[in-house]
Parts: structure tokens; sequence; C-alpha cells
């Protein structure tokens, strides 16, 4: 019994987190595609505002994903929550925190 909690534990936290490759690899794109068509694809700014490490600084991740996730009000940043689960936007967020963009 205790076994059978065990693996299920197990599968309901993997099924929360993004597929290791393979969602990074969508999400990285996505990040460079989609959110690079606004904030430049260098990440340093366009229409909207830089999401380099350093412009990111003195945010946390999750207020970053909050950001994805619900857009901003009054500003071309629109909410991404009808199409990222709540983990994706934070793996996006943890992404621009580290500077990953190339």
């Amino acid at each position: 019994m205790a076994s059978r909690l065990a693996a299920l534990a197990l599968f309901a936290m993997a099924s929360l987190a993004p597929a290791a490759a393979e969602d990074g690899k969508r999400l990285e794109h996505m990040v460079q595609q989609d959110c690079g068509s606004c904030h430049g694809l260098t990440m340093k700014g366009g229409l909207g505002r830089p999401l380099t490490r350093e412009a990111l600084d003195e945010l946390d991740p999750q207020a970053i994903a909050s950001i994805i996730l619900d857009g901003v009000r009054g500003t071309a940043m629109p909410p991404w929550r009808p199409l990222l689960r709540e983990d994706e936007a934070l793996w996006i967020a943890n992404y621009l925190k580290k500077g990953m963009i190339r």
C-alpha cells in the first residue's frame, strides 16, 4: 500500500513538471520566438521592456511567472495563462533569470 502511494505521488509530481528535454526545448523556442517578437530576439527590449538577467534582477521567479501568466493590464503584454501551465511559466521565469538567451 505504501509503495503504491509513493508511486502515485511520484507520478503526480512528474506530471506537474515540464518533461525536461522536450518541454525545455519547446519553451526555449517559445521564449525566443514569441517573447522575442516584442522583447527583442536578444531580450534587450523592443516594444516590451528588456528581459535580460540584469533587468529582472529585482524580481523573483514567482513574480515573473505571474506576469507571464496574467499579463500586464494597460500594456501590450498579454496573458499567457490560456496557453501555459503555471510550472511552464515558472520554467520560463527561471530561464530568463539565468540569462540563458543566446
